[in-house]
């Protein structure tokens, strides 16, 4: 495996020297990421549909469980158990407003991915960065178990465990565990562990911190080691369910799928679990005993279990429902993990927004209303004074606010507009509203999908690495 061990150095490198100044040495972390040999084990696959542009390259690159979908270069890399989905990437021609700026798409939108490590991400949606709108660039970076980069390029950066970065174009950064960003843009910081961190500039910023010693129960990662913590353990428990599913090349679909729902072949469902009209359920979504009403979505990495999500639920990448009951229209955001008892289930009212990286797990029974803003660490019911919040008080904020450890500065309306206009667009771009002939998205357009697969060398110099590819319509 001597050159896989070359692309490996090569990744530490160039992520070490774009972090010089943050004097930040990613080698122990890349090196005990994962056991070479586990990049023998999984295929890699991409998804195929005549609604979906196509161009794959993949070249001196470990791809080992990673799932492609649109147009995607891969080189001198290594994607372990990743997803890379291109189903939102710019189309040429296309007339987009970034910066406060209206421009046009001269070529298709390419996921370009290069001397980079991406252990269990999820990458997807657009571009945000206006001054290169074709190209979403992900390079010099390693990003770790369960981090997600959304419509965010990103160079010369180390992503913690279960963090994300959404919408801002991130340059020679470390990003702690568990740091949620949205900022637009941002470089040469060090962001630490359980910062939720989300601004608009000129209109308001939303900040709050986790207390350490309480978020290291949850997460953590060391130098040399691996991630630890509730969220990994919750997952461990849980990933052989996963091999049964990519060990068969077709499988009986467990349930009924309505017309305008899709199921993917790669998410695991279990028990007396319900799928409505214009579900989408993606790849390494997992469901248990779930009621998923119309309009509802589990997207990647999700996990429901022993909950009813009333309608028209956006349940996003990496969030975690377990043990409750959710109002129509409630918003669950990244990486979040809501944790009810089977005998004190979590409940949340209709319309309510949960933040990304939010952490509801209680013992006794936590009943949050409608129409409310959450985030942080919640326990018990009376957590919530400090850490939720009325949207129609919000809305009435213009100035400063502070509760227990977030702090809030700006126009509260512009904020909860902005946050609305969010879901229905989630909501729009993953088919909830489809009536059969219009409204078409995500769970409709990938419906029909097949997958085709691909395989590393098993011996010689080459050993764990993927050949070159290239793949056009």
């Amino acid at each position: 495996m001597r050159e896989l061990e070359k692309t490996l150095d090569r990744i530490t490198e160039r992520v070490n020297i774009n972090l010089r100044e943050r004097r930040f040495d990613a080698g122990p972390y890349i090196r005990n990421a994962v056991p070479l040999t586990q990049m023998l084990k999984f295929y890699a696959y991409y998804g195929l549909t005549h609604l979906h542009p196509l161009h794959f390259r993949f070249s001196r690159s470990s791809l080992a469980g990673s799932y492609f979908l649109g147009k995607c270069t891969v080189d001198d890399s290594v994607i372990y158990k990743s997803n890379v989905r291109g189903d939102e990437l710019k189309a040429k021609g296309e007339t987009i407003k970034l910066g406060g700026m209206e421009m046009t798409v001269f070529d298709d939108e390419v996921i370009r991915i290069k001397d980079s490590m991406l252990i269990k991400n999820l990458v997807h949606n657009f571009s945000h960065d206006p001054e290169d709108p074709e190209d979403f660039t992900i390079r010099n970076t390693a990003s770790f178990h369960y981090a997600n980069i959304h419509g965010s390029p990103v160079e010369g950066c180390f992503l913690g465990p279960f963090s994300t970065i959404d919408l801002t174009t991130v340059h020679d950064c470390v990003i702690g565990p568990y740091a949620y960003l949205q900022v637009g843009e941002i470089a040469h910081k060090t962001i630490t562990p359980g910062r939720l961190w989300i601004r608009a500039e000129g209109f308001f910023e939303f900040t709050y911190q986790y207390p350490a010693d309480k978020l290291n129960r949850y997460v953590f990662m060391e130098p040399g080691g691996q991630p630890g913590g509730v969220f990994i353990d919750f997952i461990n428990r849980r990933k052989s369910e996963f091999q049964k599913v990519f060990d068969l090349v077709k499988r009986k679909v467990p349930l009924h799928v309505p017309q305008g729902t899709s199921l993917s072949h790669y998410a695991v469902v279990k028990g007396k679990t319900h799928l409505s009209e214009n579900v989408l359920v993606a790849e390494k979504a997992y469901l248990e005993d779930a009621w998923m009403g119309t309009g509802a979505n589990a997207q990647e990495n999700c996990y429901i279990i022993r909950s009813n999500l009333e309608g028209y639920n956006v349940t996003a990448h990496g969030a975690s429902v377990i043990d409750a009951r959710l109002g129509s229209r409630v918003f669950v955001g990244f990486n979040s993990f809501l944790r009810g008892r089977e005998n004190a289930p979590l409940i949340i009212g209709a319309n309510t927004i949960v933040m990304p990286h939010t952490i509801i797990d209680g013992k006794n029974p936590v009943e949050i209303p409608g129409e409310h803003l959450v985030w942080g660490l919640v326990r018990q019911q009376e957590d919530l004074e400090t850490h939720s919040i009325p949207l129609e008080r919000l809305v009435g904020i213009d100035g400063t606010l502070q509760l227990g450890d977030m702090t809030f500065e700006g126009s509260g309306s512009t904020f909860v507009e902005r946050f609305r206009q969010r879901i229905e667009h989630i909501l729009e771009a993953n088919g909830a509203f489809f009536d059969g002939s219009n409204g078409r998205g995500h769970a409709q357009k990938t419906h029909d999908i097949s997958y085709n697969t691909i395989q590393p060398y098993q011996e010689g110099r080459l050993k764990g690495l993927y050949p070159t590819i290239e793949i056009w319509p």
